[in-house]
């Protein structure tokens, strides 16, 4: 048989209807697949499976090899749709645990178009699935307390909202997805502008209605914020012990949220919590977790 390029195809509405459920953007969610899709078929067909397979039926299951926590079934069956010629149906839900051996994900099609879009379905659902497992794991060790797990922007350029989404399903609450829908002053915006309240009071009078984060290094730094308004802080790679003291000066005023950042460790997430922060900002559940362990596996 003569092996096809690829055209990408539109996407069922189950798969639509799925995306949606999520709630993730559609076309960000397509341009992700597509983009992922034309690095594999950019520089033709696929002509191993043509060669080795062909057209022939192929019925098959995503398994997991290892316990964890699971996203991006819907992306999964989107990489399948655009493809085309795939049948595919979850088998788990997202934000689910599984055990090794569990089937996550069944597909049927003809032979090459599974195996052309396996890897770049196992990729997408690999990684996200792992942010889930990493999300999960900090959430468990914080329950309880009060805290919250949540995610920063240090995220791979183009997945950013699919990788918000797997912290979603693994417990933990979304940090400001871009520039514009929150603004958080750090400390190079504090030297740009002379000092923790003339940046306060410049985003203030630049963006009233905006929600306002100040990041914070020092005890100084947390009472100068509060003192010019701030009900939102970071407390930026601060020892537990400064934490502490910082949260108490901020529970003098009334509505502070706090957000313990920098460097935080899984080991001593429950000591952290346990100072009486709202949240702890992890970048390393996107910027440094592992994939989970899931294949395809496969009967004619």
């Amino acid at each position: 048989m003569t092996p096809r390029a690829l055209t990408p195809r539109a996407l069922t509405p189950a798969t639509l209807a799925a995306l949606r459920a999520a709630g993730l953007d559609i076309r960000d969610a397509e341009r992700a697949v597509r983009t992922a899709l034309d690095e594999d078929f950019r520089y033709g067909p696929d002509l191993t499976s043509a060669a080795t397979a062909g057209d022939a039926p192929l019925r098959a299951q995503v398994v997991a090899r290892e316990q964890g926590v699971l996203a991006g079934l819907p992306v999964a069956c989107a990489v399948l749709d655009a493809v085309g010629g795939v049948a595919s149906t979850a088998l788990r839900a997202d934000g689910s645990r599984v055990g090794p051996g569990e089937p996550v994900l069944r597909v049927s099609g003809p032979a090459t178009a599974v195996l052309g879009a396996e890897r770049t379905m196992l990729n997408f659902l690999t990684h996200l699935s792992g942010i889930a497992t990493t999300t999960r794991a900090w959430a468990d060790a914080v329950a309880g307390t009060g805290a919250v797990i949540r995610d920063t922007r240090k995220t791979l350029p183009g997945l950013r909202q699919l990788e918000k989404y797997a912290v979603r399903c693994g417990g933990g609450q979304n940090h400001r997805m871009g520039l514009g829908d929150a603004a958080l002053i750090k400390d190079n915006h504090v030297a740009a502008a002379g000092g923790v309240a003339k940046a306060i009071e410049a985003v203030r009078l630049a963006s009233p209605g905006l929600p306002l984060e100040v990041e914070c290094d020092t005890l100084d730094q947390v009472g100068e914020s509060l003192a010019a308004g701030a009900r939102f802080l970071l407390l930026d790679n601060m020892p537990v012990e400064i934490m502490r003291a910082a949260v108490a000066e901020a529970r003098r005023y009334p509505g502070v949220r706090l957000e313990a950042s920098g460097g935080l460790r899984l080991a001593a997430a429950r000591e952290v919590a346990a100072t009486g922060v709202d949240y702890l900002a992890v970048g390393a559940l996107t910027h440094s977790s592992r994939a989970l362990d899931l294949g395809l596996d496969f009967a004619w």
